[in-house]
């Protein structure tokens, strides 16, 4: 199935960064992310709350905008592009899952735990940012301890233990705060465009 004349449309204004453009991309997709998380938990059998299957969007947005867009630049219409966006979609739960399973084996949590609370070394390599302007940029107004949180994940590279131990923090405190700041980014980001 080819991309609709809509969806190309909208591609090229979210691309060109035209105002709007991504509010519309969000109105879009967010109903179709939000079946693709449910769907994929449901499969593997783990309950989302509404509060994971918000920071999973989150994450997807946020996946979509790093780069400038790269994961919309690599379109290349060799299908809709509702096709293409589930399959972004899913490998982000499919990893999240996967993590919540890797956790609750060790012993870790229980399955109702929300996501951004689970104890990891290491998060999955796609939550990590590699564009420097907009990890500062999330860094903008936060308080020096959030910030640092920030930059030692996203620009030192340091897993939650490492910045846990580095900062005398708990651990699982870690998570809530990357999550956090990406959300303001992404909110930030949104209202740019």
């Amino acid at each position: 199935m080819q991309p609709s004349d809509i969806d190309l449309s909208l591609l090229k204004r979210c691309l060109g960064q035209e105002p709007g453009a991504w509010k519309d991309f969000v109105d879009r997709y967010l109903g179709l992310f939000i079946h693709v998380l449910q769907h994929t938990a449901h499969s593997r059998s783990v309950t989302l709350t509404p509060d994971d299957i918000d920071d999973l969007c989150a994450d997807i947005f946020l996946a979509i905008l790093t780069g400038d867009f790269a994961i919309l630049r690599r379109f290349r219409g060799q299908s809709s592009l509702a096709t293409y966006l589930t399959v972004i979609a899913r490998r982000i739960a499919v990893r999240a899952i996967a993590g919540r399973r890797q956790a609750e084996a060790m012993g870790h949590v229980r399955s109702h735990v929300p996501l951004e609370l689970l104890p990891t070394t290491s998060p999955p390599p796609h939550t990590r940012l590699d564009n420097q302007d907009l990890v500062q940029r999330m860094m903008i107004g936060l308080p020096a301890h959030e910030a640092e949180i920030i930059r030692r994940f996203h620009l030192a590279g340091n897993s939650y233990g490492e910045i846990s131990q580095a900062l005398g923090i708990p651990e699982n405190s870690v998570g809530p705060t990357l999550t956090r700041a990406r959300e303001r980014l992404r909110q930030e980001l949104s209202a740019t465009l």
